[in-house]
């Protein structure tokens, strides 16, 4: 048998270099840089989440497209009993040729309105600003102009991070393709999240998942009709001045558009559209100015007090004070992406709090029910330790 001992696995070379200088002796001390360990962590997470919020808020948007193309498959699976990558497939398919028919819609016959368009809303703004001044309200249309700039500025911070010039598109693309791949296998991304965290949090993981997929299916669902309904509604209404009269109100279908496309933004995009539905409007006289404020009213109070209601019950509600604070505070930070994204991004917010509550409330079920059992517990211990003495 060999003299030499074996050299233990904490000495590669046989030595004995005693305790590693760097451990913590104090269980407390050790405890307390744990805990702080935990804290400069999350501070550090925090410092990225921040430094990659436009990124990250591109991802949100691909995740709101991903819960439309899932919402049209889940109804197409209604109708059709086939596999789900088929019904993504059908409504994509659907959702291109609506675009390219849009676009040809919009390429041979609004192309020369949307030219002159500008040039009109200009023209009536300043009318506008010379009414005002004559009035004694300093306003200056430059002063205006800054500040719609400023307003759009926050989108293209979004875009020099994701393209520079192009970086719009750019997004559009990233957005487009992020969220097919999600809408394709769902299922997949989630497992896959879930896989990081803890056993016991997976089930609650799954449960809220599941809860924010169906509140933003029945949302972006609201929306879309929403939408519909506006833009039916005013080009009807901006053509049948014209079938009445025979002076056709200018733009009407590209006004019904905008229209439609600014109601995917709650509040603010109904006041823009209001706004240059009116200017437009009494580009043609006193009396066509005043029919598109008509019309404007009737559109958002029809949408406001029977569209909305009735999604209203299926979908999430949220305080409008609550959406504009949100749109407001999203459209400072992050410009236009981050106003269409807003009202999305408040109902899951809603989502994860009120789960938390439930969570909370179990809790304190749980809590109170242990208690009790242990108040039992005493209970029947003491009546026992007294027979016992009886």
């Amino acid at each position: 048998m060999s003299d030499v001992t074996p050299p233990s696995a904490d000495d590669e070379d046989g030595l004995d270099v005693g305790a590693s200088p760097t451990r913590i002796v104090n269980a407390e001390i050790r405890h307390e840089v744990a805990r702080a360990a935990v804290w400069i962590a999350m501070a550090g997470l925090v410092f990225i989440a921040v430094y990659i919020s436009q990124s990250l808020l591109v991802i949100f948007g691909a995740m709101v497209l991903a819960a439309m193309i899932d919402g049209g498959s889940r109804l197409l699976g209604r109708v059709l009993p086939i596999a789900r990558p088929w019904r993504v497939g059908i409504v994509l398919v659907g959702s291109i040729a609506f675009l390219t028919w849009l676009g040809y819609f919009a390429g041979s016959t609004i192309s020369r309105e949307a030219a002159q368009f500008p040039e009109i809303v200009q023209e009536q703004a300043g009318l506008l600003f010379d009414f005002l001044q004559d009035k004694g309200f300093e306003v200056q249309m430059t002063d205006v102009q800054g500040l719609v700039s400023q307003a759009l500025s926050g989108f293209g911070t979004v875009t020099r991070a994701l393209g520079g010039i192009l970086g719009g598109v750019t997004t559009l693309v990233l957005i487009a393709i992020i969220g097919i791949y999600i809408a394709i296998e769902p299922r997949l991304y989630e497992r896959g999240f879930a896989w990081m965290l803890p056993k016991p949090r997976r089930h609650d993981f799954h449960i809220l998942v599941t809860r924010m997929a169906f509140t933003m299916r029945r949302l972006m669902f609201g929306r879309l009709v929403g939408m519909l309904v506006e833009g039916i509604f005013t080009y009807l209404m901006l053509r049948g001045y014209g079938w009445v009269t025979g002076d056709d109100i200018p733009m009407a279908a590209l006004l019904a558009i905008l229209t439609a496309l600014l109601a995917f933004v709650p509040n603010i995009g109904a006041v823009i559209s209001g706004v240059l539905m009116v200017l437009v409007g009494f580009s043609g006289g006193t009396e066509m100015g005043i029919y598109t404020i008509v019309v404007y009213f009737l559109v958002q109070n029809i949408d406001g007090y029977f569209v909305i209601p009735m999604i209203a019950k299926k979908t999430v509600d949220l305080a409008p004070a609550l959406v504009l604070s949100m749109q407001l505070i999203m459209g400072i930070l992050f410009g236009v992406l981050g106003l269409f994204l807003a009202d999305p991004l408040l109902a899951m917010i809603k989502v994860v709090l009120e789960r938390r509550s439930e969570q909370n409330e179990e809790g304190d079920r749980a809590a109170l029910a242990e208690t009790e059992r242990r108040a039992k517990e005493e209970v029947e211990a003491a009546r026992s330790v007294a027979a016992g003495n009886a």
